[in-house]
């Protein structure tokens, strides 16, 4: 069994097979969410993944994961397109803003970007939170209400974590894929420490 303890007590190959599973789980969850629709299926997947990975509780194979996103997609489709759209939506108003002629356009501007960063945090919790038979209703609202009410401390970390994505994959683009992977990690540190502060309610 191999946990997330710290730095200084794990073998320097458990790190560096830690890294290599972060590494693939980005690559994974890119190309599973070329479908668009199995977005939020990639990223519980994902998570799934490192998870049996740092518990040595399943298997780490890359032919797991179209199982696992084909296990997460029933019920997720609807929810993986309305993000898709309030991205684009979001995204559309940051350039109408960027044209300047928006009156109010710096205070737009941050609503949007603020917008963006709770959709993305409320979507990692919930892919994060995903075990086989959970109902992507339910897991949405919980990742919200621990986002806003019970756990902002988590969300802030995370806030912290997406814009590192965007700074570092903005200079280059490729890094784009480590950095995922690292963000996927995040999710699901940050949850596993929710979990136990709550106590735990499911089985990994």
């Amino acid at each position: 069994m191999t946990g997330i303890g710290p730095a200084g007590t794990r073998p320097r190959g458990v790190r560096f097979a830690l890294f290599g599973e972060t590494l693939l789980v980005g690559v994974l969850v890119l190309v599973g969410a070329l479908a668009l629709v199995t977005l939020l299926a990639a990223l519980a997947a994902g998570c799934t993944h490192l998870r049996a990975h740092v518990d040595g509780t399943g298997s780490t194979r890359i032919g797991t994961y179209p199982a696992r996103v084909w296990a997460a997609t029933p019920g997720s489709w609807p929810w993986s397109l309305a993000a898709l759209a309030a991205g684009a939506l979001l995204g559309f108003d940051a350039a109408v803003v960027r044209t300047g002629q928006l009156p109010g356009g710096d205070v737009v501007a941050a609503v949007c970007l603020l917008a963006a960063v709770a959709l993305v945090v409320v979507a990692l919790r919930a892919a994060a939170d995903w075990r086989p038979g959970s109902r992507w209703s339910d897991l949405l609202r919980a990742a919200t209400v621990r986002a806003v009410r019970t756990d902002p401390g988590a969300t802030a970390l995370l806030g912290l974590a997406i814009g590192g994505l965007v700074l570092v994959t903005w200079q280059l683009i490729p890094l784009v894929v480590p950095m995922t992977g690292c963000l996927v990690l995040a999710a699901v540190a940050l949850e596993r420490r929710a979990t136990a502060r709550r106590g735990p309610t499911a089985p990994d």
